[in-house]
């Protein structure tokens, strides 16, 4: 069930987004193979294309891709049918992830000496991911590579070495893997199945009327018990 919002998009516009007019047919096997390894090839090839390549983010010591998005690839050319893998998963997780990393791994950089953050990174690591998971809980922005995100930025010197760049890199690494995963599943698949949250198909969905019907019945019923 699509979004009754991009029913409303011209239809050239609003398949690429995801949006269909009734369930597709489930593809065989070797097609969503195929697709799987091509979405994960080409994007992840395109993230170290634009990371390691160009001379802008070489300049900035950005490292040529943040290792949690080859977990990212599993989901979002894989599994796309998973809640994990949908576009506010996606961006929200790794963006909130990745800021709680470099938040609480500030504080820890606040330590008199270099050589006592190195001890102590594997506390700020572990207090990043943690912290991670309960804000996408909260958020409803479950993503599970996000967790390597958010501990990347404690444990990992290139990571840590950028700051608080590390932020707009997640969010246009994520911009870059959803765009990619529309182009490319979007061939012989559906992705996404929804945008910000489930839709809950209608007829699940009694209408107002036999909800109050339902209600009178119920009353009726109540009463010629008691009399």
């Amino acid at each position: 069930m699509s979004s009754p919002a991009l029913s409303r998009l011209p239809l050239w516009l609003s398949h690429w987004l995801g949006y269909r007019a009734k369930t597709p047919p489930k593809r065989p096997n070797y097609i969503i193979w195929l697709s799987s390894f091509i979405g994960a090839f080409c994007g992840l090839s395109m993230l170290q294309a634009v990371f390691g390549h160009a001379h802008y983010f070489i300049q900035r010591n950005v490292p040529s891709i943040i290792a949690s998005y080859g977990a990212s690839a599993v989901l979002c050319y894989g599994a796309i049918e998973a809640p994990l893998a949908q576009p506010r998963a996606l961006i929200g997780g790794h963006f909130i992830s990745a800021l709680i990393g470099v938040c609480i791994t500030k504080l820890f950089g606040l330590l008199p000496t270099e050589q006592r953050l190195d001890q102590l990174r594997w506390l700020a690591g572990s207090l990043s991911a943690a912290t991670a998971i309960v804000a996408m809980q909260i958020t409803a922005t479950t993503h599970p590579p996000a967790g390597a995100t958010a501990l990347l930025a404690a444990i990992n010197a290139e990571v840590y070495g950028i700051g608080w760049y590390y932020l707009p890199v997640v969010l246009l690494s994520s911009s870059l893997v959803l765009v990619s995963a529309l182009i490319i599943n979007t061939v012989a698949r559906r992705y996404p199945v929804y945008w910000w949250e489930p839709v809950v198909p209608a007829v699940l969905q009694p209408p107002p009327e036999a909800v109050s019907e339902a209600e009178k019945g119920m009353v009726s019923s109540r009463s010629s018990d008691l009399a």
